[in-house]
């Protein structure tokens, strides 16, 4: 009964040991290879991470925010079918579409070329792709759906009303929009944008496609090119200080605001448009959804079909599918058991510090893959060594690492970072058992073990299936720390990906990027099958 008290406490262990080794390498003594950071690429790291935050974070505000409103307040043409297709982007990897667009729009790319054929011109009014603005706009595509999603519930629940009440406060639409509905919409619109930036911190595999140096791609190459695996984590330290930074600000942001719980009315009628109106916003709309999902699926597809037969190996693709099927499936499994022991424990005894132990068990999304897989890395290679000294002066012989070139640092990583991804919906699925429904079950005799196998089981399956796929699909797209801890060999359709288009092989990236597509649908099907019960 203790161990399945201590669950929580146990979890936000686990997440608070690689945050604070990953913290105490700030205050370690500099190394040469940190100061030759400090002197020539940390000031422009910082630099670069200021600016890129800031235009995607503009960038998905105005995208997101302007969709939702459109899609929950006005009547267009096909706006049943927008309103669900503009959250496809979120199964498309932020790095696929990344070198999707550097390979149509890059100076050597097709558009580019018939454009100069076309009018016998150098271009050179041509935006350049590779640039700061062009990865803003390829994160902005990729990341505005987290915006869109939450603002979207938040004007579909009030929206309308709310401009009503402010025409009639003598306000025009404009006006209402700008000081009444924006300002109560704020809570969830902050949300996303949070989500956004984070996103936007921890992304590595986009600013590696172009090439843009960020805190990401620097801990990779202290690592891998400098061998300085203190360089990295001292990096990594400062990367993490600005995430935590970024938490308190936004926590204490909210704290400052104050609005009444909403609760579900009939919803409004929507403000049907009509001539150019009309056709002005399915337009745009619909250039939003071709730019950020549609032109990427059809190159990936076209660049798919002409690799296919040249560069296709099926066993090595084979065991490419094998790899990600399999670190999906046991990340999966692991989180859930996990996530569930812990909801468990927070039900039966539900004490503020339990309920503390369980949202630092959560925050674990908020950190980088590449700052996990140093934090992670770091105690698990002293472990290693300590235990091979130790069988070594008890059993005499030399056992060589027993933790490194396993799985072991791969899963702990990923179960760090994903169990808030998992929690959510098996919590959402716990809060539907009452008391007294475990009150009518013992009644019926059916207690301990039996309840859990009998009743709870079967109202949590729902929650629990949300959550084993979103992991899933989640573990099938996540780069760095893939790319990080993986055991020597054990390549999978994401390192695949990253292998190739870090030598231009746009073409040969296709495949493996288009099996992820197809993956990362799912759970958006599985979301509008929710949506639409």
């Amino acid at each position: 009964m203790a161990i399945w008290r201590s669950v929580p406490f146990i979890a936000a262990a686990l997440v608070l040991a690689p945050v604070g080794v990953i913290v105490s390498a700030f205050f370690a003594p500099a190394s040469d290879v940190w100061q030759h950071l400090i002197e020539t690429t940390l000031p422009q790291l910082l630099i670069n991470t200021f600016w890129l935050a800031l235009g995607v974070i503009t960038g998905t505000a105005l995208l997101g925010i302007s969709l939702a409103w459109i899609t929950a307040v006005y009547e267009f043409s096909g706006r049943r079918f927008f309103s669900w297709a503009l959250l496809l982007p979120m199964a498309m990897p932020a790095y696929v579409t990344a070198f999707v667009a550097l390979g149509l729009f890059d100076f050597t790319g097709p558009v580019q070329t018939a454009l100069r054929a076309w009018l016998a011109s150098d271009l050179s009014w041509f935006p350049d792709i590779r640039g700061r603005m062009g990865v803003i706009a390829v994160m902005t595509l990729a990341f505005y759906p987290y915006v869109y999603l939450l603002a979207r519930n938040a004007f579909l629940s009030q929206g309308k009303r709310s401009l009503e009440v402010a025409q009639s406060l003598g306000f025009n639409r404009k006006q209402g929009f700008f000081k009444v509905v924006l300002p109560m919409a704020r809570p969830w619109i902050a949300g996303g944008l949070m989500l956004v930036l984070m996103e936007t911190l921890a992304d590595f595999g986009t600013v590696a496609v172009f090439n843009y140096n960020t805190f990401t791609t620097a801990i990779y190459k202290a690592w891998f090119s400098m061998f300085s695996l203190p360089a990295a984590s001292q990096l990594a330290s400062l990367l993490i200080m600005i995430v935590f930074a970024v938490i308190v600000i936004e926590q204490q942001f909210r704290l400052r605001m104050r609005y009444a719980e909403n609760k579900r009315t009939e919803r409004a009628q929507r403000i049907r448009l009509t001539g150019w109106r009309n056709w002005l916003v399915t337009g745009f709309v619909l250039g939003v959804l071709f730019l950020a999902f549609l032109l990427p699926v059809l190159q990936l597809c076209r660049w798919g079909a002409q690799s296919f037969v040249q560069d296709f190996d099926f066993d090595r693709y084979l065991e490419f599918l094998w790899h990600s099927l399999t670190l999906s499936g046991l990340a999966a499994l692991l989180i859930c058991i996990v996530v569930i022991a812990m909801v468990y424990a927070a039900r039966r005894y539900p004490s503020p510090a339990t309920r503390f132990a369980v949202r630092i068990a959560t925050i674990g999304y908020a950190l980088p893959g590449t700052v996990l897989a140093i934090g992670v890395y770091v105690p698990l290679v002293w472990l290693d060594g300590r235990l091979s000294e130790w069988l070594a002066r008890w059993l005499q012989t030399e056992t060589g690492p027993l933790i490194q070139g396993t799985l072991t640092i791969m899963l702990i990583a990923y179960l760090i970072r994903f169990m808030a991804v998992s929690h959510y919906p098996v919590d959402g699925a716990m809060q539907r058992i009452t008391h007294s429904i475990d009150e009518a079950a013992m009644s019926l005799g059916i207690h301990g073990w039996a309840m859990i196998r009998k009743v709870h089981i079967p109202i949590l399956k729902p929650g629990i299936f949300t959550a084993a796929t979103l992991v899933f699909i989640d573990v099938m797209k996540e780069m760095p720390i893939t790319l990080m801890t993986r055991p020597f060999g054990w390549d999978t359709l994401a390192v695949r990906i990253y292998e190739l288009t870090s030598e231009g092989q746009w073409e040969q990236a296709a495949l493996p990027a288009v099996t992820l597509v197809l993956a990362g649908l799912i759970p958006i099907f599985l979301f509008m099958r929710q949506t639409e019960k």
